[in-house]
């Protein structure tokens, strides 16, 4: 437990809760950005959480839904896609991501998936509004998608072997997500 605990802990940044910045290119700086604000962290563990309190193919169809959500939306957002509340929808989507966690919330695999999908379209679009000014934004999204993948899969593993704290772990997650 202290592990796991220490290991979490870990990937939360210091010196930034969000966005602190996007000047890397290429697969490091996309394998580091998700791990350098707490909205990527929280927003994917939570999702991974999320995940593991359904059904077993809900662990893998989940993740998998999010990172196909997050792929389309960096598709729109390199087309131009940035409405006015893209940012307001990017914290709604980790809140709402914590709160389903936190209410044990239950829903057919194919709407929890649909759900990950739609949270992932936000931050997708934001990144994909970045990724025309980089000099290498192939090897930055398969660095983000990876590192993505890495955080969701942490979330699951995190909800499988804290099972009766899932709860209590959501309810941290929504409280941290809504005052940050």
């Amino acid at each position: 437990m202290k592990l796991l605990l220490t290991l979490v802990a870990s990937l939360i940044p210091v010196a930034a809760w969000a966005h602190p910045g996007h000047g890397a290119s290429g697969f490091a700086g996309g394998l580091a950005h998700p791990l350098s604000g707490l909205d990527h962290i929280m927003g994917m563990l939570s999702v991974g959480i999320w995940a593991s309190s359904g059904r077993p193919a809900a662990r893998r169809l989940v993740p998998l839904a999010f990172l196909f959500g997050m792929t389309a939306g960096g598709f729109m957002g390199i087309d131009g896609l940035y409405p006015s509340f893209l940012e307001s929808a990017v914290s709604a989507s980790v809140f709402a991501a914590a709160l389903m966690v936190a209410l044990s919330v239950r829903l057919p695999l194919a709407f929890q998936a649909a759900f990950a999908a739609l949270f992932a379209l936000w931050h997708g679009m934001a990144h994909g509004a970045e990724l025309p000014s980089m000099m290498h934004p192939d090897g930055y999204v398969a660095g983000f998608l990876f590192s993505t993948a890495l955080l969701l899969g942490i979330g699951v593993a995190i909800g499988s072997l804290l099972k009766e704290k899932r709860r209590i772990l959501g309810a941290a997650l929504a409280l941290f997500a809504a005052v940050s």
